[in-house]
């Protein structure tokens, strides 16, 4: 006897498939007793499986029948029974006439910035209904977000994996459960994870809803991993003003993250019109021969005939996501953090241990991005100033900083200027720093602004990426970018800070793209050595 039209424990008279993944499938079925229809979810089990494997799959079903049960909300799915067929339990559940988050963007497109919106608010509620009741879901992801016909309602559903308070675990040491697109940082890392890991799930399921991509990743499992943990979401392009809400979200540090009540309160209001608590400040990156990478001004100071855009002039940002990797090496810190994700996920597949996720491959790696350690002081106590590397000299600028340029570099500005240029002997490469006395609101926001004029001045313009940070303990922003010279193609990258009300800084590289590789060092010594002082 085939599965369709089987009755199961003697009430549940199974239909049609509804879905199928690698630990189950779910069967549209008629409850002969009540005659409604429900859904039912059938365990898989691999043959070879050995026993005690097979019991913790059991257990594992039994359980996300548990945990589901425990929750009363209309965005969290309700289960009706447990019954067992041929010695494997079945959960059976409500039916939801429904498409998934993740079939509707793959079948329709990206939904737009106030239906994600919707659909986030839904399911920070139901997130909040899971903790309150001891639940922590643990595998929150657009497959497993149901939209449900003809309704605005939104269901959580597949608590498969999720950790109820008072029962044991049944995860083994080096096991990595959830699915890599959507498991936070201290997850990935093989830390605690709390409820702070369903609110980064919930803000990377709201980036891939209105992005269309999740937000990190990459062509390989192991670089999806480290760009969750060191690197900025790649640029939002859709997301409007619920871009601030996920990139709190998704704030590497948990402690520092958006919370759920946080976000469901930013949700609640007009469009976003509440205003978001600013996320606990990062430390600094250890700017080293890598920084963080995010938004760049326009140059000037290309060798004479090179067409350039005038450098835009940043303004201080609300939201610090961590800074990127760049194409150059890593530094001590990124590959201690490399080895540290490659053990975690790596020993699961060692111990045999299961590792749940949704697939991860194709889709648009995007860019390369910078990578920086997040070690250091707040800018009231800046990291300490290393020594004068070798080709290096310390110059103490007249507009009120110190820094250290190539030597050989000429100093270029005005008198009285806001901004100033150190040129290589070529002309081709130069930095440019700047000091503006202006009030902002967020850099991410000004380099959005400026890009439209940036690229209309800027032949062949390609933005690379453009991100919040933190800078020195100040809210900041990097945008970096390529363009056709007159000559040759060129590259830029800037960093833009400050704090409200005072001072602001941009520290900006521009290069032929062909000598980056050469260049960018330069940026990256800037970034680590900069320090602002009296002006002389």
């Amino acid at each position: 006897m085939t599965d369709q039209d089987r009755l199961l424990a003697g009430r549940y008279r199974l239909d049609r498939e509804l879905g199928r993944g690698g630990m189950g499938t779910v069967w549209l079925a008629q409850d002969a007793l009540l005659d409604r229809r429900v859904a039912v979810k059938k365990l898989h089990v691999p043959p070879q499986l050995e026993d005690v494997e097979r019991e913790r799959m059991y257990e594992r079903t039994r359980r996300e029948a548990r945990s589901a049960a425990r929750i009363s909300h209309p965005g969290v799915i309700v289960v009706h029974d447990v019954v067992e067929e041929d010695g494997l339990p079945c959960i059976v559940m409500e039916y939801v006439p429904s498409r998934s988050l993740s079939e509707l963007v793959r079948e329709d497109g990206p939904l737009t910035s106030a239906e994600a919106a919707r659909t986030g608010l839904a399911m920070a509620s139901a997130l909040q209904a899971a903790h309150a009741a001891g639940v922590l879901h643990r595998d929150v992801k657009p497959a497993n977000v149901l939209l449900q016909e003809g309704s605005e309602r939104v269901v959580l559903t597949d608590f498969g994996i999720a950790a109820a308070s008072g029962t044991e675990t049944l995860t083994r040491t080096g096991e990595f459960v959830g699915s890599i697109d959507y498991a936070a940082p201290e997850h990935m890392l093989g830390r605690e994870a709390g409820p702070a890991a369903d609110a980064w799930a919930l803000g990377a399921t709201l980036y891939e809803a209105v992005e269309g991509v999740p937000p990190f990743r990459r062509s390989s499992w192991v670089e999806t991993a480290y760009a969750a943990s060191s690197e900025p979401p790649r640029a939002m392009e859709r997301a409007g003003e619920l871009g601030e809400l996920i990139e709190g979200l998704l704030h590497k540090d948990a402690d520092g993250r958006l919370t759920l009540e946080q976000a469901e309160a930013w949700l609640r209001g007009e469009a976003g019109t509440a205003r978001l608590p600013a996320p606990r400040e990062e430390p600094p990156p250890a700017a080293g021969p890598e920084t963080r990478a995010e938004p760049p001004r326009q140059q000037r100071n290309d060798e004479p005939g090179e067409a350039t855009a005038p450098a835009p002039v940043p303004a201080p940002s609300g939201s610090a996501p961590p800074p990127a990797r760049t194409a150059r090496g890593r530094s001590r810190g990124a590959r201690a953090l490399v080895w540290a994700l490659c053990s975690a996920l790596a020993a699961a597949a060692v111990a045999g241990g299961v590792w749940w996720q949704s697939g991860n491959g194709g889709g648009d790696p995007g860019p390369p991005g910078p990578s920086a350690s997040h070690s250091g002081p707040s800018h009231s106590s800046p990291p300490e100033l290393p020594p004068v590397a070798d080709g290096y000299q310390r110059v103490r600028d007249e507009l009120g900083f110190s820094v250290d340029v190539p030597e050989g570099w000429k100093r270029a500005g005005r008198p009285g200027g806001q901004q100033v240029d150190y040129l290589s002997p070529s002309g081709r490469t130069g930095l440019k720093f700047s000091v503006v006395d202006f009030a902002g609101d967020s850099p991410i926001r000004h380099w959005r602004q400026l890009e439209p004029e940036v690229r209309e001045k800027s032949p062949g313009y390609e933005r690379l990426r453009m991100n919040a940070t933190v800078y020195q303990g100040r809210d900041a922003a990097i945008w970096e970018y390529r363009w056709q010279g007159r000559a040759r193609p060129y590259r830029a990258i800037d960093l833009g800070f400050g704090s409200e009300g005072q001072a602001h800084y941009a520290l900006y590289l521009s290069a032929p793209d062909a000598e980056w590789d050469a260049a960018k060092p330069y940026f990256d010594m800037a970034v680590k050595t900069f320090r602002i002082r009296a002006r002389d």
